[in-house]
């Protein structure tokens, strides 16, 4: 299944709003670099104490989860990341009927520190920031994204 195609119009309105709620000035940037742009900003707004904005944290969780299914195809493996989305990613036996054999689950904040390397999947689950069951569920190998 290959990644979602994000919007750029709507990644544009998301990084915005979070710019405005940082007191930063709006994207001038190329429109190649909005996602990673968004995510940066997102990072800002949990370095900074603050709640990053609902549309801007979905749009970064959504890119990242998309570059994992990028970067390790397959369908053994379904990272969930409430509410924002969930993907299966990960070569290996195809689930297909009930809940997944390999599940991994977190939040917005931890999902993005470990997709952009901030967070190391090992301290992740020290900490129990990660539910990961089933074998395969180990992301270690594939984190941080390229």
């Amino acid at each position: 299944m290959p990644p979602r195609k994000l919007d750029p119009e709507k990644l544009r309105a998301a990084l915005d709003a979070q710019l405005v709620a940082l007191d930063e000035p709006p994207y001038d940037g190329p429109a190649t670099a909005l996602a990673d742009a968004l995510v940066a900003a997102v990072l800002t707004a949990y370095d900074r104490g603050l709640s990053p904005e609902r549309d801007a944290a979905r749009q970064a969780v959504r890119h990242l989860l998309d570059r994992l299914t990028t970067a390790a195809p397959g369908r053994t493996v379904e990272v969930r990341v409430p509410p924002y989305a969930a993907v299966q990613a990960v070569a290996g036996p195809r689930h297909t009927r009930g809940t997944p054999p390999n599940v991994v689950e977190t939040d917005a904040r931890t999902w993005i520190e470990l997709a952009v390397g901030r967070l190391t999947w090992a301290d992740a689950m020290a900490k129990g920031a990660v539910s990961a069951s089933g074998a395969r569920a180990d992301l270690s190998e594939h984190l941080p994204l390229p």
